[in-house]
């Protein structure tokens, strides 16, 4: 019995794990498809449209938030999960057909493509809310279930860092005449992939955890919003999904940028778009490295612990490239894919990338705090959790508006000043204060 159980657990951790990963390959679509779009739409505000797919893909989680929670207890994880699939499957198929589309009409294909970051959004923000309680709760929460989350997280930054990778090879030099379609493979493959992940997904046993499991007869006293812990650790979420987004997102347009950006006025620098891509994959990899490191002492170290020195460490980094900028020009391995190749950037874009790092360990972390001690709240404070990542939307927008209009590198105060909240929660916010709410 104690077999079958262990069996039924490793089967769950290994969709999870898949899932983690579908949900960055969806998400991380959005910002090197932006700068076809950045291109397609020239002027002052082209960093801001640029980024409105990406904001778009992140207010989905607006709407989806707390009504994929809600079905996440009345239906249970798994048909969350295949409802997430099928509705991801329909968001790629609008956004290719944005490309065919906007081959007549530039406006009305951009007005597609961002219905269909939409409905994609509400697809990621599904399987979020599945993934995240799952693998805590298997864990039995604590630094356990933050390990699962971690691994999780690794799987999910591989699939983030190959995403811009591929978009930013397959487009090369952006021009206003590079069109949606020089994409479709990219596409293409997505479809596939939501397809292949919804038949398979159909035909393996997972078993809720029974742990915040609920019925639609039972009515909850108090709520996730009763634990102050949890309020601030949704703040936490929502300034966290901005500043993962909005640090590689802004760095790609930087890169890209040859009128205003990185390489602005050098002669000789014919692919940025594949360059600023690649840098923005390098940060996925190194947040991947930090995740996969972290997975291994998770489980001694705690949330709190980890939470304190990846915000201190990345505060800094952002410090240094806000204002060293572009005062020397440095040579660093970035990660094309199939290998390194040195490439000479800015001493600002070398910090920016660093930041990957730091942010490898955050989303699990805050997790793990805003829910400890919810016990029968957890679905329900998943939920809201999800709804907040819409910072992931609002937080870059706001970034890439300050870009335009002040430059890009003074636009990274605004991820400064969410990590400076977010080590105020790990250092005062986290702390449950509520424990004398009933939570079996």
């Amino acid at each position: 019995m104690n077999n079958q159980k262990q069996n039924g657990s490793i089967i769950a951790i290994i969709t999870m794990m898949f899932l983690y990963a579908m949900i960055s390959f969806v998400t991380n679509l959005a910002a090197p498809i932006g700068v076809i779009w950045k291109n397609a739409f020239p002027g002052d505000s082209a960093n801001t449209i640029g980024m409105l797919g990406n904001a778009m893909n992140f207010l989905a989680y607006l709407f989806m938030g707390i009504p994929a929670g809600k079905l996440l207890t009345k239906i249970g994880y798994k048909k969350t999960a295949l409802a997430g699939i099928a509705i991801g499957f329909f968001g790629v198929l609008i956004q290719f057909l944005s490309g065919k589309v906007g081959a007549d009409a530039i406006n009305t294909g951009f007005a597609v493509y961002l219905l269909g970051a939409f409905v994609s959004g509400f697809s990621v923000c599904m399987l979020n809310t599945v993934v995240n309680p799952m693998l805590n709760l298997i864990g039995g929460g604590g630094n356990r279930g933050n390990q699962l989350n971690m691994i999780g997280g690794t799987l999910n930054s591989l699939s983030g860092t190959l995403t811009p990778m591929l978009v930013g090879s397959l487009i090369g030099t952006v021009t206003a005449s590079t069109k949606m379609a020089d994409v479709n493979l990219v596409l293409y493959i997505a479809l596939a992939v939501f397809f292949c992940a919804f038949v398979v997904l159909s035909f393996i046993p997972i078993k809720d955890p029974e742990m915040g499991k609920t019925t639609a007869e039972t009515v909850f006293e108090h709520s996730p919003w009763s634990f102050r812990h949890f309020v601030l650790g949704t703040i936490a979420i929502f300034v966290y999904v901005g500043v993962e987004t909005g640090i590689p997102g802004t760095l790609n347009f930087y890169i890209s940028d040859t009128a205003k950006g990185a390489f602005a006025g050098m002669n000789g620098i014919v692919n940025a778009a594949a360059i600023g891509g690649f840098l923005a994959g390098t940060y996925w990899l190194l947040m991947l490295v930090g995740r996969l490191v972290s997975s291994f002492i998770a489980d001694k170290v705690s949330s709190r612990t980890l939470m304190l020195i990846a915000t201190s460490v990345a505060m800094i980094f952002l410090l240094c490239a806000i204002f060293l900028g572009r005062s020397s020009f440095v040579e660093m391995p970035v990660f094309t894919g199939s290998g390194f190749q040195m490439v000479s950037v800015p001493i600002a874009a070398m910090f920016i990338v660093l930041c990957g790092l730091c942010t490898s360990v955050m989303w699990s972390c805050i997790f793990n705090l805003a829910t400890a001690g919810l016990g029968k709240y957890t679905a329900a404070g998943s939920g809201i959790f999800m709804m907040m990542v819409v910072g992931g939307g609002l937080i870059p927008l706001l970034q890439n508006f300050i870009a335009d209009n002040a430059g890009y590198l003074i636009s990274y105060i605004v991820p400064f000043v969410a990590v400076a909240y977010m080590f105020f929660y790990a250092l005062v916010g986290s702390k449950n204060v509520n424990k004398d709410i009933p939570v079996d």
